[in-house]
């Protein structure tokens, strides 16, 4: 993020690959499955499927719609952001190929909404946006306080329903799997690359043997002082931050040490800061 704040050229780039991919998953899985999952886009294969507009055209026109909104209902920085994505998609739609890719709807639906995460997500790393239904959430947690999720969600699904006008309750369910697939892969992507674990350990009597088995092994902790709830102790815990790989090599040295330490162990999805050995 450091890199791409200090070089804007790069960040751009990144902008434009994003929408590339999210162009990609458009042309080569959603139009030919004729699966609409939401969005500008999605309204946009409606429109094409239902009348032949032509679907770049389509998000253009909705994207300049969503700007002008933007420019009305919120800050000069919000409408800067989404402009640059917002009119780059529609070309980036017209340029790139479009043609079917995968012969099972299910699996392109799937595989399309895995790629459009990862388009969106990069997005969102970058602090961009391809505009479209992204700005009606904006303007309604600005003035009405509605979360954006909910709101998001809303929209897309009634634009999802429009399938039934165009292949029917198969379409339908298609693309309202393919917004779970896209929320699950975006959510991941954004929580889950750099998880660890953080490890707290307790004994009775061995922590320092413990604490010595970490400082040989080189791994950092941190030593908390604590009081038992029920018998009024002072005792000394242990606050451990390692990769998911060292989680079982930690737990069955500690228990070496100690067979009777308490153990609790937490999912982390990003750790800051600090040297993790």
């Amino acid at each position: 993020m450091k890199l791409l704040k200090k070089f804007q050229i790069l960040r751009y780039l990144t902008i434009v690959v994003a929408l590339e991919i999210v162009a990609i998953s458009i042309n080569f899985f959603y139009a030919p499955a004729k699966v609409a999952a939401g969005g500008a886009t999605g309204f946009a294969i409606l429109m094409n499927e239902l009348f032949g507009f032509d679907r770049a055209i389509i998000v253009l026109v909705i994207n300049l719609l969503m700007i002008i909104l933007a420019a009305v209902f919120l800050d000069r920085g919000t409408t800067a952001r989404i402009t640059f994505g917002s009119l780059i998609l529609p070309v980036l739609l017209k340029i790139t190929p479009s043609f079917q890719v995968l012969s099972d709807r299910t699996f392109a639906v799937l595989v399309g909404g895995t790629i459009f995460a990862i388009g969106v997500a990069m997005l969102y790393r970058v602090d961009a946006s391809s505009g479209g239904t992204a700005v009606p959430p904006m303007i309604l947690k600005k003035y009405f306080r509605i979360a954006p999720a909910l709101s998001l969600l809303v929209i897309d699904t009634i634009v999802s329903i429009g399938n039934l006008m165009i292949d029917g309750l198969e379409a339908l369910i298609l693309a309202l799997f393919s917004l779970m697939i896209t929320a699950a892969v975006m959510n991941f992507i954004e929580t889950g690359l750099d998880r660890r674990k953080m490890v707290y350990i307790t004994s009775n009597e061995r922590i320092t043997n413990i604490k010595q088995y970490l400082t040989k092994n080189n791994t950092s902790f941190t030593a908390m002082d604590v009081r038992g709830g029920y018998t009024g102790d002072n005792r000394e815990m242990l606050m451990v931050i390692l990769d998911n790989q060292d989680y079982n090599r930690l737990i069955r040295g500690v228990h070496i040490v100690d067979p009777t330490a308490f153990v609790i162990a937490y999912d982390i999805s990003e750790a800051h800061g600090g040297t993790f050995i």
